[in-house]
């Protein structure tokens, strides 16, 4: 046990000779390693950790040996920014939900607990490094998912059968029964005949729906799909890759951020190739199992080529177009800013044959294209996206302050929002549109300032034209393009999906924020 306590100690840094701070630092450091572990797969879990770790690291400031904090122009923007949601929340329509919305702000905070408790450019590595791990672990969990199946998927209905009676149709995939799983025509059978209508919760590219079946439209008579109505049945392989959270469009978000952070890696890892000599070049090609360092380097980079694959795999399966394309800008913006713009075209060449892939599995996935005005998804944006854009302008109250986080789910049909109810109930679909709207425009203001801070920071520690960056260390100017990639790739995203409302890819992206801050700060 003392011995796991000092390595502990020795990777935290941790030398406090005052006992109680000691053990508060140890329990903050361990959470913020949990935190990191659990953000790719569980929002339940992450905030677990990081609410544990961030309470033992506030009950340490009230001990000696003060903590020094540094108040910069993103710390500004980053407390403007909440400070503001509070404002606009107190103003709000319903000030009751939008005041409840602000603990989805605050994930912010996970920013300074990742700065605070990392004291080295080894600590940020590992975290780093711990990331990409974790979420190796849903991503192959991806495929596999795949190769099973899941669910009947029913094909070859009567039209005088229980399940097209139920409007159940032609390559639907039945799931549950009334919560339960199903997995087979017996499970379906036999779950409609314990109740007098059972709810079937089903899978229709690109949603789930529930519908209810009567048991009094079973045929007396047969084999479990012949009282169904059901010719033929299969396990389903065709839906949208969610890892282990509960939604798609969440999952491809953080894929992104992640497989950023990775590629960021990878291309690092090339500029330090091409920096090298002549002569080390040619022995890491021709003799590099002379040699344990190249042979590391090669390992550590066919590990890297591997997760890549792999996560651009999961984020195909997503089938979720925004942070597809968010990802291929990712990557082409770290390519230009790792190796120059004689490597874009590179590329490019290699990018266009996977992007042409992603586009014909979309379209045999989901019957859309990649940018379908005849698709129902981007009818539903431009629909909202008009509303909210008239909602927001049609008063200086709206303009300046917005109607309040949420508020619209109580006030929708007062403002005719969502087609006049036609439309299912969400959000604006679309991070700027939504600060629009709910806080007004000084939120907006206030997030670009953010974004653009923190961007610009990355930019002038990567700048090679920069004489007073000193990020040489590989493996850290890796993080440093992952991070700057991802949140370009972030930003793009939000465009066509309210990314910094899901608390899930918000705090992915304020610990990636938090990792290369810390960098910036430690190697420059």
């Amino acid at each position: 046990m003392q011995t796991l306590v000092d390595r502990v100690d020795e990777l935290a840094q941790i030398g406090s000779s005052n006992p109680a701070v000691a053990w508060l630092e140890r329990t903050a450091f361990v959470f913020l390693i949990l935190t990191v572990v659990f953000a790719p797969h569980s929002i339940a879990a992450t905030q677990t950790a990081w609410l544990i770790g961030m309470f033992a690291w506030i009950v340490r400031l009230f001990f000696r040996q003060r903590i020094k904090f540094r108040f910069t122009a993103l710390d500004a923007a980053l407390w403007g920014f909440f400070g503001w949601s509070v404002i606009t929340s107190v103003t709000s329509y319903a000030p009751d939900i939008s005041i409840n919305k602000l603990r989805g702000v605050a994930v912010f905070l996970i920013f300074y607990f990742v700065i605070y408790n990392v004291r080295s450019r080894r600590v940020a590595h590992v975290l780093a490094f711990t990331l990409i791990a974790s979420c190796m672990v849903n991503v192959l969990w991806v495929p596999v998912q795949r190769l099973i199946g899941r669910g009947v998927e029913i094909h070859g209905l009567a039209s005088d059968g229980a399940l097209a009676k139920a409007l159940l149709a032609e390559g639907d995939t039945l799931l549950e029964a009334n919560g339960t799983k199903l997995h087979t025509p017996e499970d379906v059978v036999a779950a409609i005949e314990q109740n007098e209508r059972t709810k079937i919760k089903f899978y229709r590219p690109d949603f789930d729906f529930v519908v209810e079946v009567k048991r009094s439209d079973l045929l007396n008579n047969g084999t479990p799909l012949e009282r169904l109505g059901v010719s033929s049945w299969k396990k389903s392989r065709n839906w949208r890759s969610s890892g282990f959270f509960g939604h798609y469009t969440t999952y491809a978000d953080v894929l992104q951020l992640i497989a950023s952070l990775v590629f960021g890696l990878l291309i690092a890892g090339l500029r330090n190739v091409f920096s090298q000599s002549r002569k080390v070049a040619k022995e890491f090609w021709v003799n590099s199992s002379r040699s344990a360092a190249w042979s590391r380097r090669g390992l550590s980079a066919s590990l890297l080529v591997f997760c890549l694959a792999a996560m651009s795999l999961a984020l195909l399966l997503t089938v979720t177009r925004g942070p597809q394309l968010a990802f291929l800008i990712s990557c082409a913006s770290i390519v230009l800013i790792g190796l120059g713009r004689k490597w874009v075209f590179a590329a490019i060449a290699v990018g266009l044959p996977l992007a042409l892939i992603g586009v014909l599995f979309l379209q045999q996935s989901r019957q859309v294209g990649f940018f379908d005005t005849a698709d129902d998804s981007t009818k539903w944006r431009q629909t909202v996206w008009r509303e909210g854009f008239d909602l927001w302008t049609e008063n200086p109250r709206h303009f300046l302050l917005g109607v309040g986080m949420d508020s619209i789910k109580r006030h929708a049909p007062d403002w005719h929002l969502f087609d006049d109810g036609r439309l299912p109930m969400g959000h604006f679909h679309s991070t700027p549109l939504n600060l629009l709207v709910e806080r007004g425009l000084p939120a907006l203001l206030l997030w670009l300032m953010i974004v653009g801070i923190y961007a610009g920071a990355l930019w002038r520690a990567l700048s090679s034209e920069n004489p007073r960056s000193k990020i040489q260390n590989p493996t850290s100017r890796g993080i440093l393009l992952g991070c700057l990639g991802g949140t370009i790739g972030f930003f793009v995203s939000g465009l066509v999906h309210y990314n910094l409302g899901d608390q899930e890819v918000a705090m992915v992206f304020f610990i990636l924020m938090g990792i290369g801050r810390k960098l910036i700060v430690v190697d420059s």
